[in-house]
């Protein structure tokens, strides 16, 4: 299957670039179809973190800001895993290993990739790359983040039953967390025997 792009021109590049592309595509059935608008966001590769001690059996999310759900039941405060943006250079792992510690102030022994997926692909390119990070949880807590960024981010360490009932009750509503959680949730016996043997 083929596609060419006729037309594409930028709308907005600051933090993110907006693109238009005017394009036709080779149809299932045959033949090729009109030309079609869309816009696509590009940006980097995300690299998203859940935090797990095996000893202590807890987790780590974290609650910030985020514009997108300002007008959602329960506002703009959003309970996430840590993830960050890949800079240039960058690993998918180095970027893990560098948001646990500006994020919540984690260090990571081992990191477990869960999965990677698009998080929406009819308007982004943007790829996720999920792990399942080992750490201690012992003095992780507190308030963190980059002033420079403007994060103002609350640690949560809790027990895998408190993050299942909060994937349950809705407090955890968006993408990333729902993901990695449900990953846990099904790989728990596996990780408790590989990291406790």
């Amino acid at each position: 299957m083929r596609w060419t792009a006729v037309k594409q021109t930028t709308l907005y590049n600051g933090f993110l670039e907006l693109q238009a592309i005017d394009l036709k595509h080779e149809l299932y059935a045959g033949g090729e179809s009109p030309v079609l608008r869309r816009e696509l966001l590009s940006h980097g590769d995300v690299s998203a973190v859940l935090p797990y001690d095996p000893v202590r059996d807890e987790l780590v999310l974290i609650e910030q800001f985020r514009i997108g759900s300002k007008d959602r039941e329960g506002g703009p405060w959003v309970t996430e895993v840590i993830a960050g943006y890949q800079d240039s250079g960058e690993t998918p792992e180095d970027v893990a290993r560098r948001e646990c510690r500006e994020e919540a102030d984690c260090r990571v022994t081992e990191l477990w990739q869960m999965m990677r997926y698009y998080s929406s692909p009819g308007m982004s390119t943007e790829r996720i790359y999920l792990y399942l990070a080992r750490t201690s949880t012992e003095s992780v807590g507190g308030i963190h983040g980059l002033d420079h960024e403007g994060e103002d981010i609350r640690v949560h360490v809790v027990s895998p039953l408190t993050a299942f009932e909060w994937l349950g009750n809705g407090r955890i509503d968006s993408a990333m967390p729902v993901i990695a959680v449900q990953w846990f949730q099904q790989h728990y016996d596996e990780i408790r025997r590989a990291w406790l043997a």
